[in-house]
């Protein structure tokens, strides 16, 4: 008899909402598997993952945990990805790379809408997913109540694949609505099977049913037999489970409590026997079954001792040590067992490993030659958050900037750009995000940095067409400075920006010295008369005279600056603000409260409808101040369950006056006089 080929590595991702015990589910597997000799605690600080001071201190993932382990003689990679939506690119990048994903969350149905924002990705990339309930030990759970509120969200059937088995308010155990067997929990090992408690066996028949008929929507021949009063054997209800699923035709629904082990050999034998293959996953990615070793980096890190580690999955032919990938060294192949990075001489098919020193690679690369019809690769999230940041200690402009760098390759949703002010800004998903990127900042680079609110981007400009004249003359022995102008300063529609017209004739401005001129001019634009850049104005060189000996382009271009500086206050200038077009997303229950957020922030609403492909969300469109923009994405978080979010573009300056506009222009001669 010709022994059975070894199943190909496959991997799972677990995703789900903050504190719905993701950490704590990895933890109960590693133990299932034997790859952890005892299951650790949150609050002891003693889990495989989330074991980074960042994470510690506040007990939650703050990155992927990834952990590799053998369940039943088969290999297994599951990555544990953060809850908080601040830390979600982390996540979608992870959910590229498996085969499956673990959807945990909590058994309290007015909590199932934060589960949505996961499952709408899932679905949108076709990735196959199952539900797990977790903390099913809760008092009062109501199980069906919890499967309609969780329905609500989900585009795809969700179907229950057990029921539980109650004494008094404790769940027990469960009746698996496939095979119709009964298992009690055992705390630290397997279920033991016992019988169907006779309480339950109408529940259980009335649920199967329900089962075997949300399958046979798929399947012709199972839709006959029902009708035919035909009980399907199990093997064919199995496959069709198994079928359904990678084709992320349905959602299989297990409850159990990781924290105190129940259900989770359930979960493992679920994902055994009907998670679909890295075959079948890379097919669905659009990755050829044949050709040169394919592998696509979804999280890249920068560790201590080993450098650059690129986290990768190989779906194609085998990657070895010191092997030369697009003209890159791989230097070191690692596996992650129970939190501690193992070297290994090669990596193959299906198997998630970290390849070292792969400088040029970054994440969402492929390393190889990418196949022409790969999936695209998740877009990085827009910014919804900044902080101003300054090295404490001076000269450590440049070292800063390469750190930030660093942490800006390990999560792409982090940005970094210099603002027109000056300003060295970072930009995330949330306080928490870059709080976390501020603490990585000093604990794995030793830098100490101060943060502000990044410099709002005001304009000026003028209501009132002038002419002004300025001259420099200045005799110091020698040769002396002389410049003299004649300039017409005139308001432009908004929009229109600068403009800079030549009139002069007879040569009273020698040619040469008139780009100077207008140099003095676009130099003293940087920086109106209330601090900030001035736009939508004419400027035009009417006349002026010049001096054989003392002029140059210096002189003209400081008259020129000195009739701006004259002409301009009498100019009505006025301040102008940013406003931005803002598409908020809440779920239909939080729109009220998403229009009283715009209203208290000077905003303008434009209107709302339902949100497209979003089932029970609505889009609110409004203007909005930038000013106004700070901690936006902090309230409407809090008021919408962690759910609620927000796209921008600039749209356009409006004029501001009043208290509001006086007390922008003190905050600027403050910040321009500590200079």
């Amino acid at each position: 008899m010709t022994a059975k080929s070894p199943a190909p590595p496959r991997a799972a991702a677990l995703v789900g909402p903050f504190a719905s015990g993701k950490t704590s589910l990895l933890e109960a597997l590693l133990f299932a598997c034997g790859a952890i000799p005892r299951q650790g605690r949150i609050k002891d600080g003693n889990t495989v993952g989330d074991s980074s001071p960042e994470a510690r201190a506040r007990l939650m993932s703050v990155e992927p945990n990834i952990a590799s382990a053998e369940y039943l003689g088969e290999a297994w990679t599951f990555i544990d990805c953060p809850g908080s939506v601040e830390f979600r690119q982390d996540s979608f990048n992870a959910l590229m790379a498996v085969d499956v994903a673990v959807v945990v969350c909590e058994p309290d149905p007015a909590r199932a809408v934060m589960v949505a924002p996961v499952l709408k990705f899932l679905d949108e990339r076709k990735i196959p997913h199952l539900l797990f309930i977790n903390k099913i030990d809760t008092a009062g759970t109501r199980l069906r109540e919890t499967l309609e509120a969780l329905q609500a969200v989900s585009d795809r059937p969700l179907i229950l694949r057990e029921i539980p088995i109650r004494e008094g308010d404790a769940v027990t155990g469960y009746v698996d609505l496939v095979s119709e067997r009964a298992w009690k929990y055992r705390p630290g090992q397997s279920s033991a099977m016992i019988k169907i408690p006779d309480a339950l066996r109408g529940e259980e028949g009335q649920a199967r049913q329900e089962l075997l008929e949300h399958l046979a929507d798929f399947d012709d021949r199972l839709m006959e037999e029902l009708l035919e009063d035909i009980q399907p054997p199990t093997d064919e209800v199995y496959q069709d489970l198994g079928r359904d699923l990678a084709s992320d035709l349905i959602v299989p629904v297990f409850f159990g409590s990781a924290e105190n082990d129940g259900g989770i050999h359930r979960l493992l034998k679920a994902l055994r026997h009907e998670g679909p293959a890295p075959a079948a996953t890379a097919a669905r990615l659009g990755i050829a079954a044949s050709g040169a070793p394919l592998a696509q980096v979804f999280k890249t890190v920068h560790a201590a001792h080993t450098g650059k580690l690129s986290f990768a999955r190989v779906w194609r032919g085998e990657f070895a040590d010191n092997q030369s990938i697009d003209g890159n060294r791989i230097g070191g192949i690692y596996t992650m067992t129970a939190g501690t990075a193992t070297k290994v001489a090669k990596a193959g098919p299906g198997d998630v490993a970290a390849f070292g020193r792969l400088d040029p690679i970054h994440t969402g690369d492929v390393m190889g030659t990418a196949d022409a019809g790969m999936a695209a690769w998740p877009a990085r999230l827009t910014p919804l958050f900044a902080f101003a940041l300054t090295a404490e200690k001076k000269g450590d402009d440049v070292k800063l900037a390469g750190a930030l760098a660093k942490l800006s390759e390990e999560d792409p949703s982090l940005t970094l750009d210099h603002s027109e002010f000056g300003e060295l800004v970072l930009r995330g998903q949330g306080e928490i995000h870059l709080q976390v990127a501020i603490e990585r900042l000093k604990s794995r680079f030793n830098m100490q940095v101060t943060t502000a609110k990044p410099t709002v981007p005001y304009k000026e400009t003028i209501r009132k067409a002038i002419s002004v004249h300025g001259r420099h003359k200045k005799q110091s022995g020698g040769h002396g400075q002389f410049g003299d102008v004649h300039l017409d300063i005139a308001p432009q529609p908004r929009g229109t920006g600068f403009q800079f017209v030549d009139k002069v004739v007879g040569g009273v401005v020698p040619r040469q010295y008139i780009p100077a001129v207008e140099e003095g001019v676009v130099d003293f634009l940087r920086q109106g008369p209330f601090g900030f850049p001035v736009v939508d104005l004419a400027v035009t060189l009417t006349q002026g005279s010049y001096h054989t000996v003392d002029s140059s382009d210096m002189a003209f271009k400081t008259a020129a600056r000195i009739a701006m500086s004259e002409g301009m206050p009498q100019c009505d200038p006025v301040l102008l603000e940013p406003i931005l077009l803002v598409e908020i997303s809440v779920p239909s229950d939080c729109t009220a409260k998403a229009q009283r957020i715009v209203s208290g922030r000077r905003g303008q609403i434009l209107g709302y409808d339902a949100k497209e492909g979003w089932r029970g969300w609505d889009a609110v469109n409004a203007y909005l101040p930038q000013a106004e923009m700070d901690d936006l994405i902090v309230e409407l978080r809090s008021l919408t369950m962690g759910v609620g979010t927000f796209s921008w573009t600039f749209d356009h300056l409006q004029e501001i006056s009043g208290r509001v506009a006086e007390k922008v222009v003190e905050m600027r001669k403050e910040t321009l006089a500590g200079d």
